[in-house]
C-alpha cells in the first residue's frame, strides 16, 4: 500500500488536491523565476520529469499532493497545465474520514492557516490555486538558505520554523522590510529557544 508507483502519471495541476493550507509566496515566485530561466521545451520537459509531485491516491481516486506544493503552484501560475506525479500510497479504498486519519498520523497533511492555527481538514483548499500566502513560511525558507538552520527531513520542518518565527517577529516587520525581518530571524535562529526545531545549528560562539 505504501510502495511508490513506478509509472509516471501526467496529471492536470487543476485536479491536484493540497494537503496543506498555505505556502510562502516568495518561495513560489522564486520557483516561477527558475522555470522562466529554463531555455527550451526539451529542457522544461526534462525538468518536469525530474521533479515529480508525490501524491496520495485518495477517495474517488483523487490525487492529494504531500510535497512540492510551492512548485506545483509556481508551475500553475506559469501556465503549465500538467505535471508528473508519483503515488506514495494508494488509499483510494478508504472512506474519507479514515483517509484523513491516516494522512494525519503519517504526517502527510498540515492543515494550519495563515495565523498558524490548526483547522479542520474540510477547510483545506480544493485546488493548488487556492493555497494562501503565509509570509512566515517565506521567511523560514529564506532563513534556511541564509544558513540559519540546516535542511532536515522532518515533515513540515520549515513550517515549524515558520511557527517559531511567527511567535517572535511581528508580521508588520516582514511586510515593511523583509531584509530586516531576515536579520532578526538569523539572530533568533541561534538562540537556545530554537533548539527544539529541526536543523537547529546551535548558538554562535558557544
Amino acid at each position: 500500500m505504501s510502495v511508490r508507483d513506478p509509472i509516471l502519471h501526467s496529471v492536470p495541476i487543476a485536479e491536484l488536491r493540497p494537503t496543506q493550507m498555505t505556502v510562502g509566496y516568495r518561495e513560489v515566485e522564486a520557483k516561477r523565476k527558475r522555470w522562466r530561466e529554463i531555455g527550451d521545451d526539451k529542457e522544461r520537459e526534462a525538468f518536469l520529469g525530474s521533479h515529480m509531485i508525490p501524491v496520495l491516491l485518495g477517495p474517488k481516486n483523487r490525487r492529494y499532493v504531500i510535497d512540492h506544493h510551492h512548485l506545483a503552484l509556481a508551475l500553475h501560475q506559469e501556465g503549465v497545465e500538467s505535471v508528473f506525479t508519483t503515488v506514495v500510497a494508494d488509499l483510494h479504498h478508504l472512506e474519507k474520514d479514515a483517509f484523513w486519519v491516516v494522512a494525519d498520523h503519517r504526517a502527510w497533511t498540515h492543515p494550519y492557516d495563515t495565523e498558524g492555527v490548526r483547522r479542520d481538514v474540510g477547510d483545506l483548499p480544493k485546488s493548488i490555486a487556492g493555497l494562501a500566502d503565509d509570509p512566515f513560511r517565506s521567511l523560514a525558507g529564506e532563513l534556511r538558505r541564509a544558513g540559519g538552520f540546516a535542511k532536515d527531513n522532518a515533515p513540515f520542518s520549515e513550517f515549524l520554523w515558520a511557527d517559531f518565527l511567527r511567535r517572535n517577529i511581528k508580521r508588520k516587520v516582514i511586510k515593511d522590510d523583509f531584509t530586516d525581518a531576515l536579520k532578526e530571524a538569523l539572530v533568533l535562529a541561534c538562540t537556545k529557544e530554537a533548539a527544539y526545531l529541526p536543523g537547529w545549528c546551535g548558538p554562535h560562539g558557544d
